[in-house]
């Protein structure tokens, strides 16, 4: 069931991507560059094509693959390079309340 719900709203953010992508390329592209309209399927292609081009296909970590990582090199981080670290962050980011910390 979860599958079947993952799959249309994959096809609707296609259709919707790939509406949108066709109406803005129609608008301005043969105002502009006097280039021709494009279909739908065009659209998707094109969307498709950029996506291979710029980003690609491989899965993005889940999100919090970053968070892991931080907290990987703070565990590995001496109690001195912590210190150096958040003074780093306090003239970037502004005063902070002190968090306390947690250890495993």
């Amino acid at each position: 069931m979860r599958g079947l719900k993952i799959a249309a709203f994959g096809a609707l953010g296609i259709a919707v991507f790939g509406f949108v992508s066709m109406h803005l390329w129609n608008y301005l592209m043969p105002a502009i560059f006097g280039l021709h309209a494009i279909t739908f399927w065009q659209a998707v292609g094109l969307l498709v094509l950029g996506r291979l081009l710029f980003g690609g296909f491989r899965p993005r970590g889940g999100g919090f693959g970053w968070r892991r990582k931080m907290m990987e090199r703070w565990e590995q981080m001496t109690p001195e390079e912590r210190e150096k670290f958040r003074a780093g962050m306090r003239h970037r980011c502004g005063p902070r309340a002190p968090a306390a910390e947690t250890h495993a």
